[in-house]
């Protein structure tokens, strides 16, 4: 079989404490880090479990020589990392993957022909455009796919 995933771009750690987080990764020398605040206002497009719903998270971001480390702690709104948080605690939350060449649109109906429903997705500033998608069950964890529009790479 051909794979659609496309290439692994990101490893993402949901936390309760990002800054906690973040010194505990400075430790091995993963760094320095970008903070931001995905929000209604920065954010567009938010869903969550297929509605519109708007929620705020901390997003930090540092960029090693072959992979993108992100950690994210919720602040607000229905989320599903606040779900992985109650269910299994901190840790390694998703896998985050390229579209592949593919078309957004195309890509995201791709998952769903495979059975992966889009969990949350949004639109950071109109530039990156994310979709994680439900696919804990099969996988054991969640996947997520990334398209960065023309200037919208975040590091």
């Amino acid at each position: 079989m051909k794979s659609f995933v496309g290439n692994t771009i990101e490893i993402c750690i949901a936390t309760r404490d990002h800054k906690h987080t973040i010194e505990g990764i400075l430790r091995f020398g993963i760094g320095p880090w970008k903070t931001y605040t995905f929000n209604p206002e920065n954010t567009t497009n938010q869903t969550y479990r297929g509605k519109p719903s708007p929620f705020t998270m901390k997003v930090c971001f540092a960029q090693t020589q072959n992979i993108a480390y992100e950690i994210i702690q919720p602040i607000s709104g229905p989320n599903i990392f606040d779900e992985f948080l109650d269910k299994h605690g901190e840790g390694v939350h998703h896998i985050a993957f390229d579209c592949n060449g593919i078309p957004w649109e195309e890509r995201v109906a791709g998952f769903k022909e495979r059975g992966f429903q889009v969990a949350q997705s949004g639109s950071w500033e109109g530039k990156c455009h994310f979709a994680y998608l439900d696919s804990e069950d099969a996988t054991t964890t969640c996947f997520e796919t990334i398209l960065f529009e023309e200037g919208g790479r975040i590091l």
